[in-house]
């Protein structure tokens, strides 16, 4: 299928840590020209800068930092480190935080009519309505799979065992928490990477984009 700037397209991926939702969410934004939002980059930066900066009061001090922020910047910091994992479980609990993290989220999906938000709220809070996703992805995979690939991801400096309490720690917490908490909404697409090697993912995924595309504006050139 042949694409123009003149479709729009939203598609929400939700799933747990480490489950290879970013690398197919990249994968998947740089094919179909779509701009990409990870919003656990926005929780972690969040983290970073309450670990640098120890802020007594935290919420004033995040919309101050979040008011105009720079996004390209924040892909290029290392955010994935074990003292920001182990923080941010406890940060992206905090409802006040999450209203900040959704205005940031609002601001790009009306700046962006092509664009992809992988998360863990995208299809159920996110673009659950005004405007509504188009297509959703929920991408799980086993703990041993997602433990290791995040224990390659730290270049193996934690211990493997520490990573693995903290995935299955973050991803209880994630799916119990009260305030949106991480779940499959009944039409999302089940994307499972401890199955599915990479190819095969993205072939998956490209096969329900073209078919909603197909389905949104014909079998023409776009």
């Amino acid at each position: 299928m042949k694409l123009n700037n003149s479709f729009s397209l939203r598609i929400a991926c939700d799933g747990e840590s480490a489950s290879g939702k970013s690398f197919a969410s990249k994968a998947i934004s740089k094919k179909y020209k779509l701009f990409c939002l990870n919003s656990g980059l926005l929780f972690r930066f969040a983290s970073l800068l309450i670990l640098k900066y120890r802020p007594k009061k935290i919420i004033p001090f995040l919309k101050k930092k979040f008011n105009n922020l720079n996004y390209k910047k924040i892909t290029r910091l290392n955010l994935h480190t074990q003292e920001i994992s182990e923080h941010v479980v406890i940060l992206a609990q905090k409802k006040n935080l999450r209203t900040i993290i959704k205005i940031v989220q609002k601001k790009n999906i009306k700046k962006y009519p092509r664009i992809l938000i992988e998360g863990r709220d995208s299809s159920s809070v996110i673009l659950r309505k005004n405007p509504r996703y188009d297509l959703a992805f929920y991408f799980k995979c086993n703990l041993h799979t997602a433990s290791l690939r995040r224990w390659r991801d730290l270049k193996k400096k934690v211990p493997f065992e520490i990573v693995k309490k903290t995935l299955r720690a973050r991803t209880r917490t994630d799916k119990l928490r009260k305030n949106n908490p991480l779940k499959k909404v009944s039409d999302a697409v089940l994307i499972r990477t401890d199955i599915l090697h990479k190819q095969a993912v993205i072939a998956k995924m490209s096969k329900e984009i073209e078919k909603k595309l197909k389905k949104k504006y014909g079998n023409g050139s776009l």
